[in-house]
């Protein structure tokens, strides 16, 4: 494991097993949902307030379609935000509150150089080491988060969309208090559950 607060965060908050993820290929572009919007907008409602986000299918048109297609098969209803490193980001999208995983699709190949940052409350993909490991998880920024970037010597997490109201209930997940879960054996777990009730595409821009 890499010193960096990426792979500290996002190495150890994925907890099934690498092998899950080495055994599927990653898929250059998933099959297109919602055609002829460029830039969708889904309400994530939330145990505490509703978050609205605008995707980017210009620039990320894989990663936001993959977002999509969870969105769309209700993958992300009834599930949790497991990480939360407050100044960092707040993470969800990949268990149940009983801590359960929900079904994969394939992995996807990585976007992170589409030119979009980790800046304050956009939302961007977590992942393992192997940069073209991404599939449910998703994470929004709290600060301007360069190390996430990529560089010359490293990919980066792919950033698809930015948030477009609730910036409000992302910074009171990110105030909870958290510690350390033994069913995870991860740090940063909200010691009261922050439930993601639902994810809706919005039919008309916000």
């Amino acid at each position: 494991m890499h010193s960096s607060l990426k792979s500290v965060l996002f190495t150890m908050a994925m907890v099934f097993t690498t092998s899950q993820v080495q055994a599927a290929t990653p898929v250059c572009f998933p099959e297109e949902v919602i055609p002829n919007n460029s830039f969708p907008s889904v309400r994530l409602e939330t145990s505490m307030g509703d978050i609205i986000v605008e995707l980017d299918r210009m620039r990320s048109p894989v990663t936001a379609n993959n977002f999509l297609r969870y969105v769309l098969a209700k993958k992300y209803d009834d599930t949790i935000f497991h990480r939360v490193m407050p100044g960092f980001v707040v993470q969800g999208g990949g268990y149940t509150e009983a801590l359960e995983e929900r079904e994969l699709f394939p992995p996807i190949i990585n976007e992170s150089g589409n030119g979009l940052k980790n800046m304050p409350m956009t939302i961007a993909m977590a992942r393992f080491d192997d940069p073209h490991s991404a599939t449910n998880q998703f994470y929004f920024n709290l600060s301007a988060n360069t190390s996430l970037d990529p560089n010359d010597r490293s990919w980066g997490y792919a950033v698809f969309g930015v948030v477009l109201s609730g910036q409000d209930v992302i910074e009171a997940i990110a105030a909870v208090d958290t510690g350390y879960s033994e069913d995870l054996d991860a740090e940063d777990v909200p010691l009261v559950p922050v439930k993601l009730l639902s994810a809706t595409v919005l039919e008309e821009p916000h």
